[in-house]
């Protein structure tokens, strides 16, 4: 059997009763053995990021996968996406008309995997962790609007903010905001290693091989009390080195279950098969793909040069010669589906120009052609990310007005040059933590901001993110939004390419594969469960 689903999020509730039916009942893992997830995605405990899963500082769409399944969060996303609601908590909520107040009152009997008792005081604990460390991922700066936190007893948490924000729901809801144990956790300092101990819906079990996580296995927690209905009680999730031997897994059972990241080349193949036990789920994400730029560095501290860029790269061309229908172009840093989204690079660039963008180029008497080194991961987010890279290069060499050379390299060397400011010009993805326009905008201009990027921009981080963080109703919030959209726009800190959609391969024997990863591309393992194939 084949089938192809598409999401939409307008239309979910309507689409869940005959997902439901391709997929079985929730009773379908009476199996006795693990569901095995496959994925690229890599872990390594290195020499600057020895402590890749720990809530403080994992920062990057793998890690947090991990995260979400073993330590517990007041506020979690509901299946199918949505307002955040109570998971840890049984209630919280603004308790003010400015939006600078937000208590939680935790379930009663909330324990820790380990049987010790959850508290306010663990709450308290972990928030305050993540701040006073601020680990160089930049993952503390999501919790950045908290200005101290009460704890009354021992179920209630009070949240003094230092400005409205009505994001803070949505950002109780990410692994930084985790509780974790002060048992396990020093509040000084990170926790080296893959060791994680929480109150989420599984424990976790380690297997490492030269510093990396090579084999994951996720048991369900006796202890665990929240909203989520557990359909397995085991998961294996094993990292491949690349696509094709992931598929190849698949294809012999090795695994059940294999996500991101799978090749265009992969997603053709298993979509128009017709006799396969495999099903192919396509889903509406929210992933974005973005060139950065060093704007201290000399060869892009101009704005002008960074315009010019924008000017010349063709995205419909780099998406159907690369992608093909796996993504769609994209010119706001805010995806299309979201709220607020504008096409302001398109507004200002339109088409692609090579005339315009020399014209750029000789009124702020930039020499040409431009020397430039874009540099990309290889092993982060899919084997054809140097492809990607290759057209772009193609792209702005053609002009004539760039000399463009690319370079690969591994994340784990990658990301920490990139931090330090090593690269002209560097490419990257982003998963957002919530699915909020504010979430694709503040982690890049915002002080503390994810990239440490130079670029700092007064009336962004003063005035238009703290008034759009003011209005609850979001569209309301549009106006400020968009402001900062074409201001980007303007100044070109960051070029966004392309926006991807997301998709789940699964033999046919597992269950609810549907809701396995939502739009943010967080993964839901507990939703998976174990059938009857064909």
């Amino acid at each position: 059997m084949n089938r192809k689903t598409l999401v939409l999020p307008a239309v979910i509730g309507l689409l869940a009763p005959v997902l439901a039916a391709c997929g079985g009942s929730d009773g379908g893992s009476g199996s006795g053995d693990p569901i095995v997830v496959g994925t690229t995605d890599r872990f390594i405990a290195s020499k600057d990021a020895p402590a890749p899963v720990d809530p403080a500082y994992a920062y990057d769409v793998g890690t947090w996968n991990i995260l979400r399944q073993t330590v517990q969060t007041l506020m979690i996303i509901p299946r199918g996406d949505g307002e955040p609601e109570p998971e840890a908590a049984e209630e919280c909520g603004f308790t003010d008309t400015g939006n600078e107040r937000y208590a939680c009152k935790l379930r009663k009997d909330l324990k820790f995997a380990n049987g010790d008792p959850v508290t306010a005081n663990d709450v308290k604990f972990s928030i305050d962790r993540a701040l006073s460390i601020q680990a160089d991922s930049g993952v503390f700066a999501l919790l950045s609007t908290i200005d101290t936190v009460e704890t009354q007893g021992d179920r209630d948490v009070i949240f003094h903010l230092k400005t409205a924000d009505a994001t803070f729901p949505f950002k109780l809801s990410t692994p930084v905001a985790g509780i974790v144990n002060p048992d396990d956790y020093d509040k000084g300092k990170l926790r080296d290693g893959f060791s994680i101990d929480g109150s989420g819906p599984y424990t976790f079990k380690a297997e490492v091989k030269d510093d990396e996580l090579v084999n994951a296995v996720f048991t369900k927690n006796p202890n665990y009390k929240g909203v989520l209905s557990i359909k397995n009680s085991q998961v294996e999730m094993r990292s491949f080195a690349d696509a094709d031997t992931m598929g190849d897994s698949l294809t012999k059972g090795d695994i059940d279950l294999m996500t991101r990241s799978m090749t265009p080349e992969q997603i053709k193949k298993l979509g128009g098969a017709t006799d396969s036990n495999i099903d192919l789920i396509e889903m509406p994400g929210l992933e974005i793909r973005y060139l950065a730029f060093n704007t201290d560095d000399p060869s892009v501290k101009s704005a002008a040069v960074r315009q010019a860029m924008a000017q010349v790269i063709n995205r419909g061309e780099l998406v159907s010669k690369v992608y093909g229908t796996s993504a769609d172009p994209l010119y706001s840093l805010v995806p299309a589906t979201i709220t607020g989204h504008s096409n302001s690079f398109f507004n200002k660039y339109g088409e692609p120009s090579v005339s315009k963008a020399k014209t750029l180029l000789e009124q702020a008497d930039i020499t040409t052609p431009v020397k430039l080194t874009l540099n990309y991961t290889t092993d982060h987010y899919g084997s054809v990310t140097a492809d990607e890279f290759e057209q772009l290069k193609q792209q702005l060499n053609a002009s004539g007005l760039f000399d463009v050379d690319i370079k690969g390299a591994p994340w784990e060397t990658f990301r920490p040059a990139e931090q330090k400011g090593e690269y002209q010009v560097y490419g990257m993805g982003w998963f957002p933590d919530f699915p909020d326009a504010d979430n694709y905008l503040a982690p890049f201009l915002d002080k503390d901001n994810f990239l440490g990027s130079p670029y700092a921009n007064t009336e962004i981080r003063s005035t238009l993110i703290p008034e759009s963080r003011r209005e609850a109703d979001r569209l309301t919030a549009s106006k400020s939004i968009t402001e900062i959209q074409d201001i980007v726009a303007d100044d070109v800190p960051v070029l966004p390419l392309w926006q991807g959609k997301q998709y789940i391969a699964a033999r046919d024997d597992i269950t609810g594969a549907e809701w396995a990863l939502n739009s943010s591309s967080t993964l839901q393992l507990w939703e998976l469960g174990r059938g009857v194939s064909g």
